[in-house]
């Protein structure tokens, strides 16, 4: 079989994410994996970062599904009223219209792999807020204890 055409991947590591805070009072980070800007899809792919005690607003998306994958620490989310624990390992999804929360009520930082398809305008939103940094703990939990 001949192979006519072939795509090449984007391939991206934790520091060629971008990071963003959505509003200055926010306790939580989003930072960028793959969104509409960087992937010409749609789909919002992004790792959110959670300070100890912080949270997400209520909020739901009219069409999109949401699914949030924790890569560390420890949670609370709450759909539609009912509250779930979540923990490393445990994979959360929000259909369309579930208003939600994400909150960290661990002792570390919540890391979670989050991803929304399609976009509904979630990237748009992120990348409109205020850039930041992610600091060496984010690395190394995204590097998996790697050296950078």
């Amino acid at each position: 079989m001949q192979i006519k055409s072939c795509v090449i991947p984007i391939i991206k590591s934790p520091q060629d994410y971008q990071v963003f805070r959505i509003s200055p009072d926010d306790t939580n980070r989003l930072a960028i994996v793959f969104d509409t800007a960087n992937a010409n899809t749609s789909l919002t792919c992004c790792i959110e970062i959670f300070d100890v005690g912080g949270k997400t607003p209520p909020n739901r998306h009219q069409w999109a599904v949401e699914m949030f994958f924790i890569l560390k620490g420890e949670g609370v989310a709450l759909c539609d009223g009912k509250s779930v624990v979540i923990k490393a390992g445990d994979s959360l999804l929000v259909p369309p219209t579930g208003t939600h929360m994400i909150q960290n009520t661990g002792s570390s930082r919540l890391y979670t792999l989050t991803v929304m398809v399609p976009n509904e305008d979630f990237s748009e939103l992120i990348r409109s807020g205020i850039p930041v940094e992610l600091d060496a703990e984010d690395l190394e939990v995204l590097n998996r204890g790697l050296i950078v």
